[in-house]
């Protein structure tokens, strides 16, 4: 600590940072403070006064708010002195003129502030007797959130991080003296992605969850943390249930993740566990119909199906846990032999690049004064709390953002300088930012502002896909430019899924093995380390997964977690495919367009009913807590690959989750040293990132832990499979240069089978120490040059983005979320719709190589001339999924009038 400031509190010598609240070193010494208004994330405004001490810098002690006053030399502290505790009595006292005596029943009783606070600080007895005040309660202020008026101590919390940290000034403080309330304007709902965050931080219970009210009290919960798996985040949550039946998840402090927040889809989607449409057993296609079924039949039947079969893939595993998708891995490519395999629904990018990018963290992309510049979807729809912590950068922290995009985001407001590209040409602008190329694909911004920026400070770089109706190859040329002109330059890539990098990082993707490694780099170790086989050749992405399909040249289609017909960017051919298959065998806890076609269906546990882990979208591993048990037969996934493998008469050698993590920490070099005591263990806390760093392992050694009730040493595993950074980089230029060009076709023989697909050995067996030597995670390698195709004068390139609320399976069976999705129409430029000649809201027939629609169109300024947005997967309005051509580099529409 640079020149530490010394203090007394309470009698007691400490130190301190310069600059730190005296609230804050208290609480660190011993001597909590209590508090109202304070919040640690937020500004502090010193409203409640509940925190007054004696502080004493010099000239005597004198009675002052402890959250506004930050530390100095021979400060002296007194959280106890008679003054104080006369202090904190009357502010209690004054507080509780008016506060009704809703204990019995308000949802805060158990675990109130105020409530804790009045029995430690308080009277003990009111010296008012008159009649409170009363208001019509609740009254919603949102379709989430309740608000009991009377019960409000204004402390401004809730307003504060709806203007501070979220940046949606909605709620707010109305009238003036004894009539201040907080509420919204009329017609102006509490209509933000992160309302249920004020519900959590209120300190009374003016604010409640419409999900919860009234289902629980705090002694009545069970309670386990775990990992939020609606988006890629990685979120850390509490589980909290009653009766065996989840009742809330609250948001944990993770100080290199969510800082505590949550987005309100990760807050409430729990409900779709509690849905009465969960699958509670196997099905098996009779006639028209799935019927349920043993799971001896429907495991039967799977593995006869793959028995005769001369070609399999896997789609889909971005929602199952790193154990389960090992597992899946490990079949799909060690048993069975096939690499078509795909963890992504052809809208992230590819796995050597994700894989290949220098890694950025959230915190390293959030850097004070940094220069960030984002070439990908809004993060505030796909990755909400990620956006508020790019916001609290901005805002805060003086980072600068360059956003290159097609379109206005939730960023843009934010950003130090938009540029404005057409889709297909992200990589254009780069190449002028980079090299002072050609300004023409500019078609909005101050692109010598934008270098001026990238020049003047370190550079990390946001990339993912900006719409899916455009191929990858796009953002991955601009990643590459950046990379080459700025080798310094950290990547944060923003895959939506929930364990999308898990699975990825397990294998399920074509062309690498569990760890990052190349299956021709990993193919001895595998085999010399338990599997019976590893597949010849790179097998074909979910797009050449689906062609074959849909062409009638796959047998057997494994869906795992995943609904092509809703989810992938081309409908035409994820229909087609669902219908060209021979068989399709679904792994899934609902039925969804794709399950509800299978031949097979094979019911899943979900979220807060299966123990594990998740890897976020910065590589940082983090444990999954099981609350509840699943319904009916439900079984968790990684057993229902082991139990097929069985069916098939082989041994995955996987007898629990922690036999899969020993054996991932075995193989995996990203895994190594890595072991399940040291992930439970306190230093893993907020997460490990992998490879993990000689320093937290060394720093896990010894740390007492508690599994099963009781306590062990962590860090026991073995630790020379540790893989450091340099390690992990060292002769990584020529690992994935054969794998640099992906397969898009899967023949009738299955090329990708090192053996014929009948033929299943034994999966199981240890290590021999005398074996190959273990490999190493791929590096980057620079993929071919992309040009953009050329422009069609009379076509608009369409956009299409994703929203938050949809109709996924989650947010469809979430009963408070259902109706929140906005629907989507399409919307074009000014100019555009003008040249038309079509009135604002008029309807046009928009024309694509795939299909031809008749929608409504609407002008937004924000929409650059020739580019037309649509949101997908929207409950109402134009599918732009039937318009979309995955083979295509771009999709370009026509619009006509009607």
């Amino acid at each position: 600590m640079p020149d530490p400031v010394k203090l007394t509190i309470d009698g007691r010598q400490v130190e301190a940072a310069k600059g730190d609240l005296v609230i804050d070193v208290a609480e660190r010494a011993g001597s909590f403070i209590p508090r109202f208004c304070y919040h640690p994330r937020m500004e502090s405004v010193g409203m409640c006064r509940m925190c007054i001490v004696d502080i004493d810098t010099g000239r005597g002690p004198a009675l002052q708010p402890s959250c506004m006053i930050t530390v100095s030399d021979g400060m002296v502290v007194t959280t106890d002195s008679p003054g104080t505790k006369k202090a904190q009595d009357g502010v209690l006292e004054f507080l509780l003129i008016n506060h009704p005596l809703d204990c019995p029943v308000c949802d805060k009783g158990g675990e109130c502030p105020l409530q804790d606070n009045a029995y430690a600080y308080g009277p003990g007895e009111s010296r008012f007797v008159e009649e409170k005040r009363h208001y019509e309660k609740p009254i919603p202020v949102s379709d989430l959130v309740l608000l009991d008026r009377e019960r409000c101590i204004l402390c401004d919390r809730c307003t504060r991080f709806a203007k501070e940290v979220a940046g949606d000034p909605l709620i707010h403080f109305l009238n003036r003296g004894n009539q201040t309330e907080v509420n919204t304007f009329p017609d102006h709902p509490f209509a933000s992605y992160f309302s249920g965050n004020t519900v959590q931080i209120c300190p009374v219970g003016a604010l409640t969850a419409s999900a919860y009210r009234f289902k629980a009290r705090p002694w009545d919960l069970e309670k386990t943390e775990s990992t939020c798996t609606s988006c890629a985040v990685g979120c850390r949550v509490t589980v909290e249930a009653s009766r065996n039946h989840v009742l809330r998840s609250q948001g944990v402090d993770v100080d290199p993740v969510n800082w505590g927040w949550l987005c309100d889809k990760g807050r409430f989607d729990f409900e779709a566990i509690e849905s009465p449409a969960r699958l509670v057993e196997p099905r098996v296609r009779k006639g028209d119909a799935l019927v349920g079924t043993s799971w001896s039949q429907a495991l039967g039947t799977s593995a006869e199906r793959i028995r005769q079969a001369s070609s399999v893939a896997f789609l889909g595993g971005a929602r199952l846990t790193n154990e389960a998708a090992y597992a899946w891995a490990k079949l799909a490519k060690g048993v069975i032999g096939t690499d078509d395999v795909d963890a992504q629904l052809g809208d992230g990018l590819p796995v050597e690049v994700v894989h290949g990018l220098p890694a950025a963290t959230i915190d390293e992309v959030c850097t004070p004064g940094g220069t960030i510049v984002v070439i990908a979807p809004d993060v505030k729809e796909e990755l909400p709390v990620l956006f508020l912590r790019l916001r609290h950068a901005v805002v805060h922290d003086k980072a600068r953002i360059v956003e290159i995009s097609p379109t206005d985001t939730s960023l843009t407001a934010l950003a130090a300088v938009s540029l404005r590209c057409r889709p297909g040409e992200a990589h254009e602008i780069v190449r002028a930012l980079v090299a002072g190329g050609d300004h023409a694909a500019v078609l909005d911004g101050d692109l010598d502002a934008a270098s001026a920026l990238l020049a003047a400070g370190p550079v990390t770089a946001i990339v993912g896909r900006p719409s899916v109706a455009e191929s990858p190859a796009a953002v991955v040329e601009a990643a590459s430019l950046l990379l080459e002109a700025k080798a310094d330059t950290r990547f944060l890539v923003t895959l939506r899924r929930a364990n999308v990098r898990g699975a990825l990082d397990m294998g399920l993707a074509p062309g690498v093995l569990p760890g990052r490694i190349g299956l021709d780099e990993g193919r001895e170790w595998f085999q010399g380390n338990g599997w019976a086989k590893v597949p010849a050749g790179r097998g074909a992405d979910a797009t050449g997964i689906l062609t074959a399909a849909a062409e009638g040249r796959l047998d057997v289609l494994v869906l795992l977690g995943c609904d092509p017909m809703t989810d992938f960017p081309d409908r035409d051919l994820a229909s087609r495919a669902i219908a060209g298959a021979r068989t399709v065998i679904a792994v899934d806890t609902f039925l969804n367009e794709s399950s509800s076609r299978a031949d097979v269906v094979l019911a899943a546990a979900g979220w807060g009913e299966v123990e594990g882990t998740t890897t976020n979208i910065e590589g940082r591993v983090s444990v999954l807590g099981q609350r509840v048990t699943a319904p009916g037969t439900a079984r968790a996934d990684w057993i229902l690959a082991a139990e097929l493998a069985v069916h098939l008469g082989a041994d995955l050698g996987l007898e629990s989750v922690a036999d899969i993590w020993d054996e991932i920490e075995r193989l995996s070099p990203t895994h190594g040293g890595l072991g399940a005591s040291v992930l439970k263990s306190l230093v893993a806390a907020d997460g490990v990132l992998v490879p993990a760093s000689a320093e937290v392992l060394a720093a896990a050694e010894g740390t007492p832990v508690t599994i099963g009730g009781s306590v062990v040493a962590a860090g026991t595993s073995d630790a020379t499979h540790a893989t450091t950074e340099a390690e992990a980089g060292a002769d990584s230029g020529d690992r994935t240069g054969s794998e640099s060009e992906a397969g898009s076709e899967i023949d009738a023989g299955n090329e990708t089978d090192a053996e014929p697909a009948g033929d299943f050995e034994g999966a199981g067996g240890a290590a021999s120490p005398a074996g190959p030597r273990r490999p190493s995670p791929m590096g980057w390698v620079r993929p071919p040059a992309y040009a953009a195709p050329a422009r069609d004068a009379y076509a608009l390139r369409l956009v299409t983005a994703r929203r938050l609320y949809d109709r996924g399976t989650l947010v469809a069976n979430s009963p408070s979320l259902s109706g929140l999705a906005p629907g989507t129409r399409l919307t074009v430029a000014p100019l555009d719709i003008a040249r038309l000649g079509v009135r604002d809201g008029g309807r046009v027939r928009v024309t694509s190589p795939r299909a031809t629609l008749t929608v409504e169109v609407h002008a937004d300024p924000a929409i650059p001339n020739g580019t037309a947005l649509l949101h997908l997967n929207q409950p109402e309005g134009p599918d732009p999924a039937q318009l979309i051509d995955a083979t295509r580099p771009v999709t370009e529409i026509r619009l006509e009038t009607v």
